[in-house]
């Protein structure tokens, strides 16, 4: 069973210290990779927060009104301007708020911790225009000017990234996307060329020779973690890397990280099988969503409660204990997560345990139905595998992780097809077709007297889910849910 974790994670060849990021810049007799820890803090509702990614438009990215998950610690302009950054594969572009926004005057000291950036107080700064605005379905985002500065992790620098400058915002913390060039706000909402993002600037300025990156979240417990550009750490997965196609999006363009998705199990039990299911495979979301009939049958099959209130599924703390794991198939290889990652600990306000009917004590389930949104692979799934992220060829390697590795063994991601190492390109891999029409599920799990949720139904319903399905409301909030991811 998990519980709340705040840890620092190194990232490749480098070791994490509590004072902030280190980055290394590899000799000419050493791999081209560029590594650095990511220090992940405690989100206490991340129902709520995944809500609150979900944009309206096409221009993916994070705008937390809670805890922040993931964060690297860089500065910005000259002299150095210290922020801390949410790092995030399901945006593009990275912004930080200023000290005089909408957010940070109106709340004190909530932007303190993160930290802002003053174009004025930095020699390097240059304006480029007043087009950075990315817009939520809930009202909220942020809006401002790009810019240029100097952008510093560790001791090595790039000269003049781009970003954007939040002057209006609903986040307290900066964000650094690192996904597709294609879906910067840039792009998408201004309708201009796409421009250098972190992972194209390391590129272009030789520190790595290719467009990817791995991950290695580990445990939801372990103290360590990793994000590696332009390298891969054979020591953090098991067996061999298997190579598989990102799906292209309308026009044949690439934008987001889509795999196909074509079978489920729970233990011996198959949920799904010979499926075609695009799913996003998103570090920025707390929680699994499946479609809704894969995930009422696996709460069936471990006794989960669903509230279509809240969008949330209970399910028996003891259910951590379970050898019993979930299968996620991609064509050929299949990830293998175990049930303690899946249940998380809640607790009422009071701090008394929350229970069902029954007393038995009641956990947040890590999977949760998409509705009609595109189904995410979100941390409670990406914790157990290894994933490179090959945004030069379209694809995404990926093996069951190794847990709390205690060695290093990088090797560099090369240019050309075929570039990852120890990767293996699945044969006759399965297309995605359009996603599945879920019916909507219904069901509640109320609060009795002394923190007794008192489960209903979970049958389905004809009735239509007009919420986003990740939405956590006021109940969550009471309880006081804790939890830590990317």
């Amino acid at each position: 069973m998990k519980g709340l974790a705040t840890f620092a994670a190194s990232a490749g060849l480098l070791w994490a210290c509590s004072e902030g990021l280190t980055l290394s810049q590899r000799t000419n007799a050493s791999p081209k990779v560029v590594g650095f820890p990511v220090v992940r803090k405690s989100v206490p509702n991340p129902l709520k927060r995944d809500q609150l990614r979900r944009r309206s438009g096409t221009v993916q990215a994070t705008l937390d009104n809670e805890e922040t998950l993931y964060f690297a610690n860089a500065t910005l302009g000259t002299p150095a301007q210290t922020v801390r950054l949410h790092i995030d594969t399901g945006s593009s572009d990275l912004w930080v708020n200023t000290a005089t926004s909408d957010l940070c005057t109106a709340k004190g000291k909530a932007c303190t911790a993160a930290g802002t950036y003053s174009a004025n107080d930095s020699s390097t700064y240059s304006y480029i225009a007043s087009d950075f605005n990315i817009t939520y379905v809930d009202g909220s985002g942020a809006s401002g000017d790009y810019v240029t500065d100097n952008f510093t992790l560790g001791s090595t620098t790039l000269k003049t990234l781009q970003f954007g400058i939040g002057y209006t915002s609903s986040s307290a913390e900066g964000i650094l996307g690192i996904g597709y060039q294609l879906n910067e706000v840039q792009v998408q909402r201004a309708g201009k060329s796409a421009y250098l993002n972190l992972p194209a600037q390391l590129v272009s300025d030789g520190l790595i020779s290719s467009n990817a990156y791995s991950l290695w979240l580990n445990d939801l417990d372990a103290s360590t973690g990793s994000i590696l550009f332009g390298g891969v750490d054979t020591d953090q997965f098991q067996g061999t890397l298997a190579t598989l196609p990102i799906q292209s999006e309308s026009g044949g363009q690439y934008g987001e990280f889509l795999l196909t998705l074509t079978g489920l199990s729970l233990g011996d039990t198959v949920i799904a099988k010979d499926q075609a299911q695009a799913v996003l495979m998103d570090s920025g979301s707390s929680l699994t969503y499946l479609p809704d009939a894969m995930a009422e049958a696996i709460y069936d099959q471990v006794s989960a409660q669903y509230d279509s209130q809240e969008g949330a599924a209970y399910i028996p703390c003891s259910m951590a204990s379970n050898s019993t794991t979930v299968g996620f198939t991609f064509s050929s290889p299949t990830i293998q997560v175990s049930m303690d990652e899946l249940v998380i600990e809640i607790s009422s306000s009071s701090g008394k345990p929350l229970t069902f009917s029954d007393g038995e004590r009641a956990c947040l389930f890590g999977i949760a139905p998409a509705g009609s949104s595109t189904p995410v692979l979100g941390d409670t799934f990406i914790r157990s595998a290894y994933l490179v992220y090959d945004l030069a060829n379209n694809e995404i390697s990926i093996a069951q992780t190794n847990f709390n590795a205690t060695s290093n063994n990088v090797v560099e991601i090369t240019t050309g097809t075929a570039a990852v190492p120890s990767a293996t390109v699945v044969q006759n891999p399965v297309t995605a077709t359009a996603g599945a029409t879920n019916e909507a599920m219904a069901g509640t799990v109320t609060l009795g007297a002394g923190g007794t949720a008192t489960a209903t139904s979970k049958a389905k319903s004809g009735a239509k889910i007009t919420m986003p399905p990740m939405k956590l409301t006021a109940l969550a909030v009471s309880l006081g849910m804790l939890y830590a991811a990317m």
